[in-house]
């Protein structure tokens, strides 16, 4: 009866591990910062874990038949966890009530699991080895639950989070109804027929609770997005979202807005071409982010551009940009373009392993600095990389959040890329998705901001707007800001109290 006991405990700490972590991994999804969303996850869960423990004391009879009814309990509600939550998706408030709530019974039933299956197993052996196999099973079913969840299922597989979690549910389950034979000489005949019946219960409902999770997962998100969802995927990386309102199109990475095809034009011409106003007999261009081609669009009205050079962290985004009909209409078929190669990477490992040719005009195309893995690549020592991959008279163009609505980043963006050793000229534009929107230039010596470009035709920019861009009213003019390091990122603090409409 041992070993499958102990295996028992290797799911029970497997299943519980992946609950924690794909409530950590939603609720970055919905609510961003996912420093914070995992610092609670974790704080919350290893609370309820030990309120679980405590409350086992009160449970005294019929032990083997309460373990596994918890395991039935554990697997309905943990593997229906991850779809409850995406139907509290469109609105913040519900979801976290619906996340803690969730996270705490989970916690709580978990915590229980252990120290009853310990009770169970004290008369077949001696007090320290059974505390010691029963925790090493534990915590060897941690790492095997951690390693399971990051590295197969979601960045192998790239499997939908609510499936995830409906499946550890249908194991949680099995290790019940397993648990029903093992432990039969302590259970009763009719006992053991109705715990059965429940074990079927349970996974006939999580079968069912399946069957419609991809219609439930999109009917939450569809509260969330307004417009409808014409495409829901979980990457390895983030969770990206398409939604059509029937004439635009709108893309969406981890919840926030990226782009909207009504007004992108605007961002893109004004992220690409003052940079080559600068360098007009450009060559070689990079850039950093930036996987759904629209700024590499740009970039193809240049023929003096010889090679492109794409790096973006995840190939879904760039399999979308080409595979999607609407996306790749939009982008002009950019990657069909010869000159545009496409490394999937982290730009920062990129930069830092980087000894090619130096590149005329870099582009830093980055979804905004909310977490700090996005904020390292606003760093001093990210911009101090890109200048080593810079070539003689070579221009970077950096997207830097708003300076309306995130006034102290903005800034601190532009003070970090001076503090790395640049010269820069700041700017901005309007763009309707987004309010006012800001960017920055940078050499590596002095230089003035380009007053004509280099091409012409564009949608918005011209002549006559470009030198426009440079000039900032007193509400988004400089603020003094604290320099963003690698080892401290004040960015991100910055940006995560900024008050965005």
């Amino acid at each position: 009866m041992r070993l499958p006991l102990y295996l028992t405990v290797l799911t029970i700490a497997t299943a519980g591990i992946v609950y924690e972590l794909l409530a950590g991994a939603i609720a970055t999804t919905v609510l961003g910062n996912s420093l914070r969303q995992y610092s609670l996850t974790i704080g919350v869960y290893l609370f309820a874990m030990g309120l679980g423990a405590y409350l086992s004391k009160y449970l005294k009879a019929r032990l083997c038949e309460r373990f596994v009814d918890l395991q039935f309990a554990t697997g309905l509600i943990g593997g229906s966890q991850g779809v409850v939550l995406f139907l509290a998706y469109g609105r913040s408030e519900l979801f976290a009530v619906a996340l803690y709530a969730t996270l705490t019974l989970i916690g709580t039933l978990v915590g229980l699991e252990i120290p009853l299956l310990m009770r169970v197993l004290k008369e077949e052996l001696d007090f320290s080895e059974l505390v010691a196999k029963v925790l090493a099973f534990d915590y060897l079913g941690s790492l095997l639950g951690s390693a399971v969840f990051s590295v197969v299922l979601v960045e192998m597989l790239a499997m939908p989070l609510e499936r995830i979690g409906l499946m550890f549910g249908v194991l949680n389950c099995l290790t019940g109804l397993l648990g029903t034979w093992v432990l039969a000489p302590s259970i009763h005949p009719t006992r053991r027929l109705q715990l059965r019946l429940r074990g079927a219960f349970g996974l006939a409902a999580l079968l069912c609770v399946g069957l419609y999770s991809t219609q439930l997962r999109v009917m939450g998100e569809q509260g969330l997005y307004g417009e409808r969802v014409i495409l829901a995927q979980h990457s390895a990386h983030q969770r990206i979202v398409l939604t059509s309102d029937g004439t635009h199109l709108q893309m969406f990475l981890d919840g926030n807005l990226q782009w909207s095809s009504s007004d992108e034009y605007r961002y893109h011409e004004a992220l690409v071409h003052p940079a080559l106003a600068l360098h007009p007999q450009a060559k070689r261009a990079l850039v950093l982010g930036g996987g759904d081609g629209l700024a590499v669009r740009e970039l193809r009205r240049y023929a003096h551009l010889q090679f492109i050079q794409l790096v973006d962290l995840d190939p879904a985004v760039t399999r979308i940009a080409r595979q999607v009909p609407a996306v790749a209409a939009l982008n002009g078929q950019a990657f069909q373009d010869p000159r545009v190669h496409v490394v999937h990477d982290d730009a920062m490992v990129f930069l830092r392993e980087f000894e090619g040719e130096p590149f005329d005009v870099i582009f830093a195309d980055f979804p905004d600095p909310n977490n700090y893995a996005l904020g390292k690549l606003y760093t001093t020592h990210f911009y101090e990389l890109v200048r080593q991959a810079m070539a003689e008279r070579a221009v970077l163009a950096v997207q830097s959040t708003s300076p309306l609505y995130a006034r102290e980043s903005y800034w601190c963006i532009e003070h970090s890329m001076r503090a790395a050793g640049l010269f820069t000229a700041p700017y901005h534009v309007p763009v309707p998705s987004f309010g006012e929107w800001g960017y920055v230039l940078a050499q590596a010596q002095t230089f003035a901001p380009p007053t004509q470009l280099a091409v012409e035709n564009l949608r918005y920019l011209n002549d006559g707007a470009l030198p426009s861009l440079f000039t900032f009213a007193a509400d988004i003019g400089p603020v003094d800001t604290a320099v963003n390091r690698l080892h401290h990122q004040t960015l991100v603090r910055y940006y995560n109290r900024a008050e965005f409409p």
